[in-house]
């Protein structure tokens, strides 16, 4: 089973993820820039440090975590429940490992790649995987080119994930919606166009 669950910041989307393992262990993939954490009295770096301690409590010893950008090579060889939290952090640490904030050309086909892989790898998994993954296109254009390549490109990579998903949710204010049986643009389309 492939779930994709959605949202904005502090929506309730990651309780909502941990919840669908309902008690089974499960493998955390965090797979994000991994901060430095080398100053203990830099502000930034003790609210990152808060932020994970949290969410690894929140979890219970029970849960292996695994920081890393791999995440098609971590689906391919696992045989536990997966929960990759976040897909926004994940296309933020492979732009940032290829340096193509300021390239677009290189960013969106470094994303294309590992986007191919990613479906790859959901496609040959057999066991329960959740993703996570924030909701960004809802508000302004961004103002910066940086900015509008990563809502661009989340947008894409969240849409390619919800074509393959068994499930999609969708949470907002702490609601949850369930996607999961809406159709997809293309099939929506075709419906219309009997009319």
């Amino acid at each position: 089973m492939i779930t994709l669950v959605l949202g904005g910041v502090r929506s309730g989307k990651s309780v909502l993820a941990e919840g669908l393992f309902a008690g089974r262990p499960a493998r955390y993939v965090a797979p994000g820039p991994v901060p430095r954490r080398t100053d203990p009295d830099d502000a930034a770096d003790r609210e990152w440090a808060e932020r994970v301690d949290a969410h690894q409590a929140r979890r219970g010893p029970s849960w292996t975590t695994l920081e890393t950008g791999d995440v098609a090579g971590v689906l391919r060889t696992a045989g536990h429940p997966i929960l990759v939290d976040c897909l926004g952090t994940w296309l933020t640490r492979l732009v940032d490992d290829a340096q193509a904030w300021e390239d677009r050309l290189l960013a969106r086909a470094v994303l294309a790649d590992a986007r191919d892989a990613l479906l790859a790898s959901l496609d040959e998994s057999s066991c329960d995987v959740v993703l996570v993954s924030n909701e960004v296109g809802l508000g302004v254009v961004p103002a910066t080119a940086s900015g509008r390549l990563f809502r661009d490109e989340l947008g894409r990579l969240n849409a390619a994930v919800a074509a393959v998903a068994d499930e999609v949710l969708l949470v907002v204010a702490g609601r949850v919606i369930d996607l999961s049986g809406s159709p997809g643009i293309a099939p929506f389309l075709a419906t219309r166009s009997g009319r």
